[in-house]
């Protein structure tokens, strides 16, 4: 039943002949423009001569990017696909290789078929990162393979992305039997726990068989052997017992007035090997070596095909199955019995239409061909029927020993705000979105983290606040007397975005010196008050209203990062426009109870709030409620040491909580910005602003031409003093910048 591969068609010169092979193709897909498809060939070719990346593929297959190109588009042919992803697939090896640039093809094919290619080339990181060695492959479930999948669905968007990767794989695979034995079973691994299980939740049947059995033989080579000298001993003998049984059948199913196509099946090697493993079966004992498939046009066909199938030959009791009434989890439709037929022989049947056949043989892809009668009605009837996008994360769900019945036994949940990355050995760790490399380092291990000087990422060294993205390889520098650096704790800085990496960055600073953390805690503060403008504060008064003893215990707690400092600047402000309605005062003043509407809490109607004084959490924190005996709830931030401490002794006691989704009001503010002045000064601060999604009233800039000194004066509309406070932050970081405050007239 699985197609045999053909040889592409060769010319007098030993070359490969296009013409020929393109009517070839035309025998599977309807191609809109030849001369298109034979210009992607002619650039493939053409890029042969450029030096690229040395690709040890090509010279274990001894093929061309262009002929695994080809090769590739023959495959996606059988699967129906439209032209874009056939001139995708010819023209992926060469970009891949380095042979050919993306901007070429995006000018010479499109955007499309650009995009196509760059999102293959998105999913080659899994590849392109050598995974750690196991000791056993088949049957396994890990967690490294749970998150490979989760990240390898978050990369695909389209479809056709998938397809043509699984088309690459499979030539992959296919390629490497002249490799040496570490690299066949390194593509095996690769292929059997990620794209054979790919393949089946998309319902693609034959080339699940083929990356199984190709994986299964480098894997199990001697078990592999085992099976197919079974197999071998048996062919002659099965062959001719298989055409003797056709030829009786079609003889009855004409003779009962139904139209039906039958074929022999053959079972694939590994599915033979996993069902005698899982059974604890001999071969001897399996039922569906011998198989038959009857094609019928409708779906009553397949019941009446089944009267006649159990009229001839006697059924063996369970082992029927009516996948038509209930399909399986992939969508797969058929009737399956087992009876003894000719010569008292075990012989499987297997009943289908025409339209269940070619979804489970071309799964997702069948669309591009058929409309069956045997769905219901309507342009996107098929779509919802098999929706793309659930396939590729439903297929999580098979993984390890078999498929049959792993969906009842378990569920991978797909988190779309999480990214996955690579270490430098090819562990895959999940993060947050958002997540940088300290964040990273901390992850990997408390001790990375706290001597952590630097990251590479992809080899290149990147900021500490960079933002991560899926398929990154992220390696940390460290240094024996390296540090954390309090910078980190500096939300408006952005080097941490998880809770767990800032705890732990405090407990750090939590157990150096007092007198450290009150220096540099007193820095911090009068830096973000001069920034923000913000004069004549009382610190001995502030630290009282903090909940403090004295102004060095509120330094310290500042310093080691307990307290955040805009929340002491947050509280210096109302402590010295009391008066006043300050801009920023309604937005950042704790709320004592919910009646309005600031937090919601899930699973329950409404409680009586109050905000912890320990961490005093504002909008925009990340927060947890602790329920309190006759108080209601109090909220702490996630990373409230406290809150830290409870959850460990009373978790019971926890329950989530969110700031609530009300509109923020935005007020005008001016700020000053001096720097030296460059080129492109202006357009890196408005770009900031743009980052942050802040609007511009009003800007002014001077340049003093005797110091090159450039002044500038922007009235922006701001929610939140925190907002503030990070935006003026992130210009400061910018080159030649000098300063960057808060800035009001008379003052």
């Amino acid at each position: 039943m699985v197609k045999v591969r053909e040889d592409h068609p060769v010319g007098s010169d030993g070359s490969v002949d296009l013409q020929s092979w393109l009517g070839r193709l035309k025998r599977d897909v309807n191609l809109t423009d030849e001369q298109m498809l034979l210009a992607a060939c002619d650039m493939a070719a053409g890029a042969e001569v450029n030096p690229g990346k040395p690709s040890s593929w090509s010279q274990m297959s001894g093929s061309s990017t262009l002929k695994i190109g080809m090769e590739m588009t023959d495959i996606l042919a059988e699967l129906k696909l439209d032209q874009t992803s056939l001139i995708a697939a010819l023209l992926y090896r060469s970009v891949r290789e380095h042979k050919l640039a993306l901007n070429d093809v995006r000018e010479r094919f499109g955007e499309e078929v650009a995009r196509l290619i760059k999102g293959v080339l998105g999913m080659a990181v899994i590849s392109a990162i050598q995974n750690p060695a196991r000791a056993q492959v088949l049957g396994q479930q890990q967690d490294q393979l749970e998150k490979v999948r989760k990240m390898l669905v978050s990369i695909v968007d389209d479809v056709r992305v998938a397809l043509i990767k699984l088309a690459e794989r499979t030539c992959a695979i296919r390629a490497v039997k002249n490799a040496d034995r570490e690299r066949r079973q390194r593509v095996a691994r690769e292929v059997f726990e990620i794209y054979a299980p790919l393949a089946h939740r998309l319902g693609i049947g034959y080339i699940k068989w083929e990356l199984e059995d190709l994986a299964f033989r480098y894997l199990k080579p001697q078990d592999y052997k085992k099976i197919a000298k079974l197999l071998d001993e048996k062919r002659l003998d099965r062959e001719q017992y298989i055409h003797d049984a056709i030829e009786h059948l079609q003889t009855e199913l004409k003779a009962s007035g139904i139209e039906a196509e039958v074929n022999g099946r053959v079972k694939h090697i590994y599915s033979i090997w996993r069902k005698m493993r899982r059974k604890g079966l001999e071969f001897r004992d399996l039922y569906d070596i011998r198989a038959l498939r009857i094609l019928v046009h409708e779906m009553r066909d397949c019941y009446a095909a089944l009267g006649v199938v159990h009229s001839i030959w006697n059924h063996i009791p369970k082992e029927f199955d009516d996948y038509i009434a209930t399909p399986k989890e992939n969508g797969y439709q058929s009737l399956h019995t087992a009876v003894i037929g000719p010569a008292g022989k075990t012989l499987e049947v297997q009943i289908r239409t025409h339209a269940m056949h070619d979804e489970a043989e071309l799964g997702v892809c069948a669309h591009w061909k058929y409309k069956g009668t045997d769905t219901k009605n309507g342009a996107d009837s098929y779509e919802e029927k098999l929706n793309w996008l659930r396939q590729v994360i439903e297929w999580q769900e098979e993984i390890g020993d078999g498929v049959e019945g792993l969906a009842d036994q378990w569920r991978l949940d797909v988190e779309p705000d999480r990214v996955y990355v690579f270490t430098k050995d090819g562990h895959v760790v999940d993060l947050p979105v958002g997540a940088t490399p300290v964040d990273f380092a901390y992850r990997v291990h408390t001790e990375v983290g706290n001597r952590c000087r630097g990251a590479k990422v992809g080899g290149r060294i990147v900021p500490l606040n960079y933002t991560l993205h899926t398929g990154d390889q992220v390696e940390i520098l460290t240094a024996s007397n390296a540090v954390p650096s309090r910078d980190w704790l500096n939300q408006n800085l952005g080097y941490v975005k998880t809770s767990r990496a800032r705890a732990k960055i405090v407990n750090w600073f939590r157990k150096q010196n007092r007198d450290s953390n009150i220096e540099a805690g007193r820095h911090f503060i009068e830096a973000e008050l001069k920034r923000l403008d913000i004069k004549g504060v009382d610190f001995r008064a502030l630290a009282e209203v903090m909940n403090f003893h004295a102004e060095d215990d509120l330094f310290a707690a500042c310093g080691a990062g307990d307290v955040r400092t805009m929340q002491v600047v947050n509280a210096a402000q109302r402590q010295v426009e009391p008066e006043e309605e300050s801009v920023f005062e309604l937005r950042t003043r704790p709320k004592s109870s919910r009646n309005d509407g600031d937090i919601t809490i899930h699973g329950v109607g409404n409680l009586l709030t109050q905000m912890a004084g320990c961490c005093h959490p504002l909008p925009g924190d990340p927060i947890i409620g602790y329920i309190t005996l006759g108080r209601g709830v109090t909220i702490h931030r996630s990373d409230c040491a406290n809150a830290l401490q409870l959850q460990e002794q009373e978790s019971d006691r926890l329950i989530e909580v969110n700031w609530g989704d009300g509109k923020e009001q935005t007020y005008p503010v001016e700020i000053q910005v001096v720097a030296y002045d460059r080129s492109g000064l202006l357009r890196d601060v408005t770009v900031v602003l743009a980052n942050e999604k802040v609007n511009v009233l009003d800007l002014n800039t001077h340049t003093s031409k005797e110091d090159n000194i450039a002044t500038m004066l922007l009235t922006i509309e701001i929610g939140t003093l925190d907002d503030l406070g990070r935006i003026l932050a992130k210009i400061s970081q910018l080159s030649n910048v000098i300063e960057a405050r808060r800035h009001r007239k008379g003052r």
